[in-house]
């Protein structure tokens, strides 16, 4: 089993979404300066709030593991993932391990970054696309959503694992039979690692969360 979702929070209203978060968010919340920032973080809980609803799971125990991936510790069957980017929040709950990512795709973006930090055949494939920024996305999001899959995020080296486009999307020397999902959404990359093809994405409407 495996649920996608994305959401808007452009419009999200604080003041809707506030009476409906626990005192744990509501004071992470509150360390934002930004409405925007402010939004991202409620919209990202209410997101994963309706997914667990429709599991039948109202009372999630969070815990944060060692290298600060969260889990439900009273649910250990029910794993989840977060991203956001922008004006976007996205979210994914199965029940093997998963990971995502989402990025809005930045065409100033310095390629520099994949020369000095991607698995060397990665960066050559970026700089032989015709568009540069949309490839260098592609890899970034697989990148990123596999390194949150494992648990150890930032710990993990960028360069330290390759992600083979093809026909398929792989891991190369992978021995836990990962899939690999890809998708665009309006000027956003996401990418997905789980143990499931990914068909589609579920758009949550702001107005659904209230």
């Amino acid at each position: 089993m495996i649920k996608v979702a994305y959401l808007d929070v452009s419009d999200l209203n604080l003041s809707k979404a506030y009476k409906l978060l626990p005192k744990s968010r509501r004071d992470k919340m509150n360390k934002f300066k930004f409405d925007k920032d402010k939004r991202l973080s409620a919209g990202a809980y209410l997101l994963l709030d309706k997914l667990l609803k429709e599991e039948k799971i109202t009372q999630p125990n969070f815990k944060i593991g060692i290298y600060g991936k969260a889990y439900i510790s009273n649910h250990e069957n029910i794993h989840f993932n977060l991203s956001h980017s922008g004006k976007m929040v996205l979210c994914a709950i199965s029940d093997m391990e998963v990971g995502v990512d989402i990025e809005y795709i930045d065409p100033t973006i310095d390629l520099n970054i994949a020369k000095h930090y991607f698995y060397n055949r990665e960066y050559e494939n970026i700089m032989n696309a015709q568009n540069r920024p949309d490839e260098f996305f592609k890899y970034w999001v697989l990148k990123e959503s596999y390194m949150k899959y494992t648990g150890l995020g930032m710990n993990l080296k960028l360069d330290s694992f390759e992600i083979i486009i093809e026909d398929e999307i792989k891991l190369k020397n992978d021995n836990k039979n990962l899939k690999f999902n890809l998708f665009d959404i309006e000027n956003y990359k996401i990418g997905i690692a789980s143990h499931y093809n990914v068909s589609e994405l579920l758009e949550i409407n702001i107005n659904e969360l209230y």
